[in-house]
């Protein structure tokens, strides 16, 4: 008689801790104080973004007041949030509602 090789069991995934929590959005504010060029090379330097990303982003905060920057969970937008203030930038963290 032939040897049957055991169906394999599959079990459903669990999600991690991330993808269950709620996400939190990192926002940049814009401020009288801070030059532009300083902004864009701050978020480079947080995010290790590209120029283009970054000065996009500098854009939306000069032009329309704040930009959403990324979404994480809590601990590493808070994370975030504190490197931006100790450039000096105005951030903060607020629940994704989406």
């Amino acid at each position: 008689m032939p040897l049957v090789a055991p169906t394999p069991v599959t079990t459903p995934r669990e999600d991690s801790r991330e993808a269950l929590e709620p996400g939190y959005l990192v926002v940049c504010w814009n401020d009288p104080v801070n030059l532009m060029p300083y902004v864009t090379h701050v978020f480079q330097r947080v995010f290790g973004w590209d120029r283009k990303r970054a000065e996009k982003h500098m854009r939306e905060v000069h032009e329309k007041g704040k930009s959403v920057l990324v979404r994480e969970s809590f601990e590493k937008a808070e994370a975030h949030v504190h490197q931006l203030q100790s450039y000096s930038l105005q951030a903060t963290v607020e629940k994704d509602e989406a």
